[in-house]
């Protein structure tokens, strides 16, 4: 008697059971079925290339305001010229320290941004210009101009260029910019033989 009292009750649980089932999938993949949270499944915001009502232009993907930073980025200041590099000397203080561990890392940096131009010695003797591959040759970091020269002006040379030497702002990070001319001022300029 037990087993046929609960008999409706699992009869009805199967066919309730059943019938969500089967009206929450479509087999068409045109209807999703039912939806928990339709702000998952359907974008409140502007897709990338959609049409923008509210846009002058009706383009939502739209470019920065002019004279817009990203974030945490700094303009670097100092014009690649031969007056910027004199005033980025002066103004530009180096806030890493001269640390066993900073040097590391600026002699890694050196080796690979640096030396193929300036050599291991930083005399302007890398293997670009013996090879014949530059015609012209690079600076020597350990001439009298450059042992005199501010670790600003140092800086500033791997930040914008200088000659025929491009900017390598975009390429190297402004702390190991600061490590490199660390290593080339405490190291490379210290040990001329």
């Amino acid at each position: 008697m037990g087993y046929f009292s609960k008999a409706p009750i699992r009869l009805t649980a199967a066919i309730a059971l059943s019938a969500l089932l089967f009206t929450s999938c479509d087999r068409t993949r045109i209807q999703k079925g039912y939806e928990y949270f339709p702000d998952m499944a359907h974008s409140l915001a502007y897709e990338t290339y959609a049409p923008a009502k509210g846009a002058a232009n009706g383009i939502t993907m739209q470019m920065p305001v002019p004279g817009s930073i990203p974030r945490e980025m700094i303009p670097y200041q100092y014009a690649p010229t031969p007056e910027g590099r004199l005033l980025a000397g002066k103004e530009l203080v180096c806030k890493i320290e001269s640390s066993d561990t900073n040097l590391v890392r600026g002699k890694e940096m050196f080796v690979i941004y640096c030396q193929n131009c300036h050599g291991t010695a930083g005399k302007g003797d890398g293997h670009l210009y013996t090879s014949g591959k530059f015609t012209m040759q690079p600076a020597s970091l350990i001439s009298e101009r450059m042992l005199i020269a501010p670790i600003g002006e140092v800086y500033h040379v791997i930040t914008a260029g200088w000659n025929t030497m491009g900017a390598h702002g975009p390429q190297i990070m402004p702390d190991d910019r600061w490590k490199i001319a660390l290593y080339v001022k405490n190291n490379l300029q210290k040990n001329i033989k």
